[in-house]
């Protein structure tokens, strides 16, 4: 297998930050324009959007109408030709309660579609930070794998001088050229792993970045717990059903209904005898309207009644949903605490693989043992040296998991 030479190995360590990229606060800035967050403000948009038309259709109506008409036998009541222009102004004094509760539905539901735009958001703003230090705990591998390889290419040549010297065997030499190759199939599957995750970055972002370490997010200490934004837009939700099963209500109640009509009649009679008749008129009528329907065989007691049941499956979910986010978070806690024990037992690993090399290094040097040992050493050395920058931003990860769970806005705690 044809493995990396130096020069390859120089080009592939210089190009992840060999242009200027983004760091984490400029990546969640670029999330806004996903279009899950685009969907999702659109459709509060529609809802506000139908609520003032709601809020219109309950507002005073005017209606103007015209009528023109003409007859082939005029008699004293029917004119050759009558024009009737009309004006109706209505308006709903009293509809059982059903405009108000309508209102607090609206209201409710674009308060619900609010708090799942910024719930949409932030999960969009963890996701990206999930990519951001997942991306730099692959780059720290590369670079640990490319400086592996450059040491195991060393010794290649050195073990290959001694062959020509005759002072090793071919055995020894094939050994490391073997695990030459492996590490530079890692190395490639570690630069498929990365490029995995700037495609995702891509699919999340809507266009393609490149990525700049130093980004840290800002420790939560407040054990103080808000509600998600998930979870409050479920509430409003809650809030939206049980006014809709207040609207269904209000058939059983009466409602009052305010009317005023306006015509003026502009008769055109020909026959000389009726043209002393009065031609033109107007009339004005005033109209308040009470109904109340008495029996409907339950028809409204029944939608009333389906209506409090979404309710009710609603705010069973909601109580669910509630106290899984309240494990949710103590698990983040947990995981966060137990992501600092990594660190330390990561550094604490690297100091022992750092000894271990030395020693196993002067030795194998010196003939003392094989050079199985020596690359299980080497190997354990630059794992080990990753392993602690892959705690560390783990820790970052664990640090966005806890402000998420605890209701708050991730990109305020990005530094």
């Amino acid at each position: 297998m044809k493995y990396i030479g130096k020069k390859s190995l120089a080009l592939l360590f210089a190009v992840p930050f060999s242009l200027y990229g983004e760091n984490l606060s400029e990546l969640v800035q670029l999330s806004k324009e996903n279009k899950l967050i685009d969907a999702s403000q659109k459709s509060m948009d529609a809802t506000i959007a139908e609520y003032e038309s709601v809020k219109g259709a309950y507002l005073p109506s005017l209606t103007l109408g015209g009528t023109y008409q003409t007859t082939n036998k005029e008699t004293s009541s029917t004119p050759d030709s009558l024009t009737v222009l009309s004006a109706n102004l209505q308006y709903v004094i009293y509809d059982g309660g059903k405009r108000g509760n309508t209102y607090d539905l609206y209201e409710a539901s674009i308060k619900s579609s609010g708090e799942s735009l910024s719930d949409v958001k932030n999960q969009i703003a963890l996701q990206v930070t999930s990519y951001y230090y997942t991306y730099l705990t692959l780059i720290s591998q590369k670079e640990a794998k490319i400086k592996e390889i450059e040491q195991l290419d060393a010794q290649q040549k050195r073990l290959e001088r001694f062959l020509e010297a005759g002072t090793t065997t071919d055995d020894e030499v094939q050994k490391i050229i073997s695990r030459v190759e492996s590490a530079n199939v890692a190395l490639h599957e570690i630069e498929l792993n990365i490029q995995t995750i700037m495609h995702n970055l891509e699919y999340t972002l809507g266009r393609s970045v490149t990525i700049d370490k130093g980004s840290n997010i800002q420790e939560y200490i407040s054990k103080e717990q808000s509600l998600r934004s998930d979870i409050k837009a479920l509430e409003y939700d809650m809030q939206a059903l049980l006014s809709n099963a207040k609207a269904a209500k209000s058939g059983n109640f009466p409602s009052l209904v305010l009317s005023d009509s306006y015509s003026n009649y502009d008769m055109n009679y020909e026959t000389t005898a009726y043209k002393t008749l009065t031609n033109d008129y107007n009339q004005n009528v005033i109209s308040l309207s009470l109904s109340w329907n008495i029996f409907d065989f339950d028809s409204t007691d029944k939608s009333y009644e389906a209506a409090y049941k979404q309710y009710l499956a609603l705010k069973s979910q909601y109580e669910y949903e509630k106290n899984k986010a309240s494990v949710d978070l103590r698990l983040a806690y947990k995981a966060y605490d137990i992501a600092k024990l990594k660190i330390a037992s990561a550094k604490a690993g690297l100091k022992a693989a750092n000894s271990a090399y030395e020693s196993i290094k002067a030795k194998y040097q010196n003939g003392l043992v094989d050079n199985v040992s020596y690359l299980e050493a080497l190997s354990e050395k630059f794992n080990a040296q990753s392993a602690v920058q892959a705690a560390l931003y783990d820790l970052e990860v664990k640090k966005a998991n806890i402000i998420y769970h605890s209701g708050k806005n991730l990109e305020e705690y990005i530094r």
